[in-house]
């Protein structure tokens, strides 16, 4: 299945509960990203392939290492380097201030991105709300990273709450969390949570005509 044909029924289809579900029964269980991470604009959902950030402290002042001179370190590198339909996300540093913008948002937006996820802060929300641009965040504060943190490095491993993110793999996010989906199984794991969903269509239809839930699970299997 390709990207785009992938990327349509998801958003058309699915929902994180019932992909979260299959994940769970295929052994993969805890892929979701920390709870507080939350869509900026209620009933967003965002799928795309994961463009990772890796974030750090770093305060001002002058240092040994390569970025100590260089404001936000390779974030404009990072943030250049979005392709279409991929998902800037990024983790690693203190909750102390915002790791996205409206200009970043701007940007990404024009290259075609399908949207960002920051474990951390954003600023300017009501920019970035005019744009229309999906962005998953833990809230907003509007206190700077320029002074406080850089960018490391990009398109490596991150982490969050001991979950692994690879650059390339797909995300899915909505109003109830976001799922990483390990490359190593996401056909397989899209194409069962599609069937799932249609079984609980069939399973709300016979509960709407009279059945119990206890003879709903033992017909169906799902509740």
């Amino acid at each position: 299945m390709k990207d785009a044909e992938t990327f349509r029924k998801i958003k058309t289809s699915l929902c994180t509960a019932v992909v979260g579900d299959v994940l769970d029964t295929m052994g993969f269980r805890h892929q979701y990203l920390p709870q507080p991470i939350k869509p900026l604009v209620e009933n967003t959902k965002l799928v795309g392939r994961a463009m990772t950030v890796l974030e750090a402290d770093y305060p001002e002042g002058r240092g040994h290492g390569p970025l100590s001179d260089v404001p936000f370190g390779v974030m404009f590198a990072a943030l250049d380097d979005l392709k279409s339909d991929e998902i800037y996300i990024a983790s690693g540093s203190s909750f102390e201030y915002a790791l996205w913008g409206g200009l970043m948002s701007t940007r990404a937006q024009h290259l075609n991105a399908a949207g960002a996820i920051l474990n951390g802060f954003i600023r300017d929300t009501g920019e970035i709300r005019n744009l229309d641009f999906p962005v998953f965040s833990r809230g907003s504060f509007a206190q700077d990273q320029g002074v406080r943190g850089k960018v490391l490095d990009y398109r490596v491993p991150i982490e969050m709450n001991h979950l692994t993110v690879q650059n390339g793999d797909l995300l899915f996010g909505d109003d109830e969390g976001v799922l990483v989906i390990p490359q190593s199984a996401e056909q397989e794991a899209i194409e069962l949570a599609l069937e799932k969903a249609s079984t609980e269509n069939a399973v709300a239809d016979a509960i709407r005509n009279g059945m119990s839930a206890t003879e709903a699970f033992e017909t169906f299997g799902v509740m």
